[in-house]
Order: C-alpha cells, then sequence, then structure tokens
C-alpha cells in the first residue's frame, strides 16, 4: 500500500475533547474485478486480478474470493466504508461476477458490523470534479491535484475520492471543496449517521 500524505483526522475514532474535531476511520473501496482501488488511512493500493470468459466456476470463484480476501484484510476495522455503487449503464463484460463480486464485498463488509454508503458513479465524479459526468481521467487529476496524493491509477482515485466523500459526510473532509461539488454528497446512500459516530 502506498502511503499518500499524512491525515491526522482519522486515527482510532475516540470521544474529542472540547475544541478538537472527532477522528474517524473511512474506507473507500471502487469495486472491479480487474483492479480494485482500496483508499484507507495508510494510503491507497489496488487489487488486480484477470481472468477470461472460458474460466471455470471454480476459477471464477478463486479470483473472487482473493479480491474479497484482500479488501477485508486492507480494510480492517474502520467506521465506515465507502463503495462506489453499480454501473446500472454498463454492458458487457462479465456482469453477474461483478454484480456477484459488489454484494460479496457488502456482506463481508456488514459481516463485520462496518457501515456502508454507496455512492453512485456520478456523484463520485461530481465529487471530484464538480461535473456528474467526467472521465475517469478527470477524476484521476482532479485527485492528485487536491490531495496531492500520487496515484497511479484511476482506481486508487476513485478509491480516495469515495473516501474523502465519507470524511466529507462526517465533517472532516479532507481537504476543501467547492459548494458546487459538495452538492454530490446529497445522492449518496449514507448509512444512519449515529452508528458511524457512536463506533
Amino acid at each position: 500500500m502506498s502511503t499518500l500524505f499524512d491525515i491526522t483526522s482519522e486515527a482510532p475514532a475516540a470521544p474529542a475533547a472540547a475544541g478538537t474535531r472527532p477522528r474517524y476511520r473511512v474506507a473507500g473501496l471502487d469495486i472491479s474485478l480487474t483492479g480494485t482501488g482500496i483508499s484507507t488511512l495508510g494510503g491507497t493500493t489496488r487489487v488486480p486480478t484477470t481472468g477470461r470468459r472460458r474460466d471455470t466456476i471454480l476459477q471464477r470463484r478463486t479470483r473472487m474470493r482473493h479480491i474479497l480476501d484482500t479488501v477485508l484484510t486492507e480494510v480492517g476495522t474502520v467506521d465506515l466504508a465507502c463503495v462506489e455503487g453499480p454501473s446500472h449503464h454498463s454492458v458487457g463484460g462479465s456482469v453477474w461476477d461483478r454484480g456477484g463480486l459488489w454484494w460479496l464485498i457488502i456482506d463481508g463488509l456488514c459481516a463485520r458490523g462496518i457501515p456502508v454508503a454507496v455512492i453512485p458513479p456520478m456523484s463520485r465524479a461530481k465529487y471530484a470534479t464538480g461535473n456528474g459526468g467526467s472521465r475517469k481521467a478527470a477524476v484521476l487529476e482532479a485527485a492528485q491535484h487536491r490531495y496531492g496524493a500520487i496515484l497511479p491509477t484511476d482506481d486508487e482515485a476513485d478509491a480516495l475520492i469515495l473516501r474523502a466523500m465519507g470524511l466529507d459526510w462526517l465533517g472532516v473532509p479532507l481537504a476543501e471543496v467547492p459548494d458546487g461539488h459538495r452538492a454530490a454528497l446529497a445522492g449518496c446512500q449514507w448509512p444512519d449517521r449515529e452508528a458511524v459516530t457512536a463506533r
């Protein structure tokens, strides 16, 4: 996992002293069969895998279990996991496998009692660039510029943006974000706030 920058707004959650900001542990997950991006306090990483259409059921299961196990290990115990929602307009590829992987990871997080937020792809793009229709390259550029991060791929950039959105929703943004960008938070499926802040 590559370290991005020193962020002191997260560390293990603890009651905040008078006049200080609360601290939350938030993870961002951009789930993909070929390169799942993960962003946590420790930095960002990517889980690259490959597969073929003619792979057997066992091979497909092994691939998805590898991604799931790696994601849960990297995430550990956090106060909130922000996951990019499915892209319902995507065509081609392994639709069943993508959906299955998404639910495996959601189930794994829920089984650990981790509150989950679902961030639509357009909301992630709008928060990053101000335009919900922005392409991956624009989101990558915006993430690197705003957070001073060195990100090898758009998978890590997406994960970082998702994590930043979760922290912003909790009132501890990673950086100053224009109001037009922050409006994207309203279009997300957030968990009960008390379930997060009470952890």
